[in-house]
């Protein structure tokens, strides 16, 4: 995937994509913003509580998976080769490398269908860079911004005690940048009470399912 640059100052790369025609019979939600600001438990939120039937879209990657993660559940786990494959043949949505870790990570086109053939809403819960693939290949996609207080981001990643210092320096860099984008989402919501966070973005779903 050839990627162009959004912006000399912003250090995020846009990808070159053509557009995909709207379809009546795949609705999109995007859900992104930086890291620590409570993407997962969100979306396991929704997953449950949404007033419309979400299908969270199984991203692919290169990265090996961790300890009791699950191929098909977690991740689609492919090696180099054939995510390379993949991407050659415009099988993803998107698909990009993420903070400078040498792993790449993607949705596949066919998540799409997949939701679409059990009757649901696809929930992607993506970066921004890849969201904003998304957002230009698929304009009416329901994008949604999540946000947390600036003070939350540095606790919350080092709460996790995965990551070394380098990498939670460079998640943070990339936190910054992130935040510049969020006027580019249809829906901005800030992470700041769980339960406040998962009812308004409810809300922003039953009012785009209501018919107009």
């Amino acid at each position: 995937m050839e990627h162009g640059a959004l912006g000399s100052n912003t250090g995020l790369l846009m990808p070159d994509l053509p557009p995909l025609l709207p379809s009546p019979d795949v609705h999109v939600v995007v859900l992104s913003g930086p890291s620590g600001s409570g993407k997962t438990t969100v979306v396991s939120r929704l997953l449950a509580e949404s007033p419309v039937k979400l299908i969270k879209s199984i991203s692919a990657t290169t990265r090996p998976p961790r300890p009791n993660e699950i191929d098909g559940e977690d991740y689609y786990f492919l090696s180099p080769q054939e995510f390379e494959e993949r991407r050659q043949a415009g099988a993803f949505l998107e698909c990009a490398e993420v903070h400078k870790s040498g792993y790449w990570y993607g949705t596949l086109l066919s998540e799409l269908r997949r939701a679409a053939a059990a009757d649901g809403w696809v929930l992607l819960e993506i970066d921004v860079e890849g969201a904003l693939a998304v957002m230009q290949r698929y304009p009416d996609a329901v994008s949604i911004f999540l946000s947390t207080p600036p003070e939350e981001y540095e606790r919350r990643l080092r709460a996790r005690g995965t990551e070394g210092e380098a990498f939670i320096n460079r998640r943070l860099q990339t936190a910054e940048r992130e935040l510049t984008f969020a006027g580019r989402y249809r829906y901005q919501v800030v992470n700041g009470r769980l339960e406040d966070a998962v009812q308004e973005i409810c809300r922003i779903l039953e009012k785009i399912a209501q018919p107009s």
